[in-house]
């Protein structure tokens, strides 16, 4: 992690202690790359790689970009120490063609890291997802899977979600992406306007339990991220976060916004340690120094 450079002060120093560091097993930010060339993909891992864990290039993008600029992209967010995976989108053409075992070894040729198993837009058998699970550790990636539809008439109870989670995570997945598509609109944990279901969330955390951890949800908004950040701490597993929004998501999950802030002033009040009607004691010469 870098220097902090508002050091000495106080509160926010405490506020940041509470979010995890890289490489961390909980508090995940995956972001959704649609297109970002390199020296965008630079200016944003200078500025927020330290805290992006994941790096998706979405849908099935990876393949439109020109082999030597897709290979040096790849190893430049390597080096910054984070995940990368082609698009659940790319996994699922490759599923078609019965070409699994090829998709995993050619990503691993490229340099991705990891890999999104998904069956968002096809069908895919309990038993496939467990055998694909295996197969990608021994590829030498790490699987991540996704759970949930991306046609908004063909979503699953959240219990399902659940459920196929756990499942997931038994098999060898390193974590599982909560449906949530690029609009996070009228699906997964959504409804058409954006805002969280709460008891789509509430039955999700209640069924999955101590591997709630374990979860990335899809947030690309907002009031999205926030309300998330509200419910399961700094430290919940966020995703398709716009690589631009990274340092904007950080702020809010440690209190750095107003969404996220208030809550922590009224608790101080609450508890008599912060009074906004008290005057400051003039500053010593010693702290002047």
């Amino acid at each position: 992690m870098r220097d902090d450079p508002w050091k000495g002060l106080v509160l926010v120093e405490e506020l940041l202690s509470r979010r995890t560091v890289r490489p961390r097993s909980v508090g995940w930010t995956m972001v959704i790359d649609v297109g970002l060339g390199m020296r965008e993909t630079q200016d944003v891992l200078e500025m927020a790689g330290d805290y992006i864990d994941l790096w998706k290039l979405s849908f099935g993008t990876s393949v439109l970009i020109p082999s030597d600029i897709l290979v040096r992209k790849i190893a430049l967010i390597e080096e910054h120490g984070i995940h990368t995976m082609p698009g659940g989108t790319l996994f699922e053409a490759a599923v078609m063609q019965q070409h699994c075992r090829v998709y995993l070894q050619r990503a691993r040729q490229l340099g991705f890291s990891a890999v999104e198993i998904a069956d968002g837009t096809l069908p895919l058998p309990a038993y496939r997802r467990e055998r694909i699970i295996r197969g990608a550790r021994e590829a030498g990636l790490v699987p991540i899977t996704e759970v949930g539809k991306k046609d908004p008439k063909l979503q699953p109870s959240s219990t399902e979600l659940a459920e196929l989670a756990l499942c997931d995570l038994a098999w060898g997945a390193e974590a599982v992406i909560v449906e949530g598509r690029e609009s996070g609109k009228g699906v997964g944990i959504y409804d058409p306007e954006g805002n969280v279901l709460e008891d789509g969330v509430s039955t999700i955390a209640r069924i999955v339990g101590d591997c709630c951890d374990k979860l990335i949800w899809e947030a690309p908004l907002k009031p999205q991220q926030a309300a998330l950040i509200a419910r399961f701490g700094v430290n919940v597993g966020l995703g398709n976060i716009d690589p631009r929004q990274v340092l904007a998501l950080e702020a809010l999950r440690v209190g750095l916004r107003f969404e996220t802030l208030r809550p922590v002033a009224e608790a101080l009040r609450a508890a008599g340690k912060w009074q906004p009607e008290l005057v400051e004691a003039p500053e010593t010469a010693h702290a002047r120094r």
